[in-house]
């Protein structure tokens, strides 16, 4: 970054003298002068001015000694500050976060997990909930997001090409209007649902929820199922609008302020954790560790 002859012509400026400069270079004389003659070749200036009397700085060598020390400096700062960077930039885990993918579950694990590899850290970065991020954003994991919290099965992970890795199984459970009938209620029977419009998403989206379809042609065909394709701020919207009700999962309690997710007494569950890279680096790798510690 800066010519490393300059630390010689500091050495030399300071001690007054080749032999010294030597000394303390644990170098031979001849290889000082050599240097410093190279040096002030390379620049075009004389630096020193050689007497009997011993070494002296030339105005030249007076200017170029104020400005190599700073020089010297802040090259070698800017080398820790980025030894610094690439440290923390390696002990970091950029954690995805949107509506719909909610870090909550990372900050309640957090404290143990801290506990076990105290150098990782965290950065929340978030992004919009659309189809075309989706994509993009579970695709290139790794790249500028590690992990997002989210449910999955293998269907999704095949088609949005990455990894998952199960914290816990979630309820199914029934997102609805504040204003609707059941929304005094804190557990749903399936009856309950009777005559009522479910918005789930579409089939092959994912067999848990296509599982929960069957089960609901098949036993319970009171209720009305009706497809959508994506989830996104738009859906719990319409649910609100609508009056519909809406499969849900009870990390998505907070998407809407206008809705209440409330469990149903049926033994229908989902994949719940982090979806990650399918070739995680050494600290993913490192932290995923941790988070299979802290939950067993």
């Amino acid at each position: 970054m800066y010519n490393p002859r300059l630390e010689t012509f500091i050495r030399v400026a300071d001690a007054g003298s080749f032999n010294k400069a030597a000394e303390e270079s644990h170098i031979t004389p001849t290889a000082v002068i050599k240097q410093i003659n190279l040096l002030e070749a390379d620049l075009g200036i004389q630096i020193f001015e050689r007497t009997h009397r011993g070494l002296a700085l030339t105005k030249a060598g007076i200017s170029l000694y104020k400005d190599a020390k700073y020089i010297i400096g802040y090259c070698r700062d800017s080398v820790t500050r980025a030894k610094n960077a690439m440290q923390d930039d390696t002990n970091i885990i950029r954690i995805g976060t949107s509506p719909m993918t909610p870090a909550q579950i990372l900050v309640e694990l957090w404290p143990k997990i801290h506990a076990l590899c105290p150098e990782i850290k965290f950065q929340l970065i978030p992004f919009e909930n659309t189809p075309e991020n989706a994509r993009e954003i579970l695709a290139n994991l790794g790249q500028n997001i590690d992990v997002v919290a989210g449910i999955f099965d293998e269907t999704m992970l095949n088609v949005r090409q990455c990894s998952g890795f199960e914290i816990s199984r979630e309820p199914l459970c029934c997102a609805v209007s504040i204003h609707h009938r059941l929304a005094d209620k804190n557990k749903l029977e399936v009856q309950d649902l009777y005559g009522e419009n479910l918005m789930l998403m579409h089939r092959g989206w994912s067999h848990y929820v296509d599982r929960l379809r069957d089960d609901i042609w098949k036993n319970h065909d009171q209720i009305n199922i009706i497809d959508f394709d994506f989830y996104d701020v738009g859906v719990f919207n319409r649910c609100e609008n609508s009056n519909d009700i809406l499969m849900a999962v009870g990390a998505w309690a907070n998407v809407h302020p206008l809705l209440k997710v409330i469990p149903v007494r049926w033994e229908h569950t989902i994949p719940y954790g982090l979806l990650h890279s399918k070739t995680p680096s050494r600290t993913v790798k490192y932290f995923l560790s941790a988070v299979q510690k802290v939950i067993s």
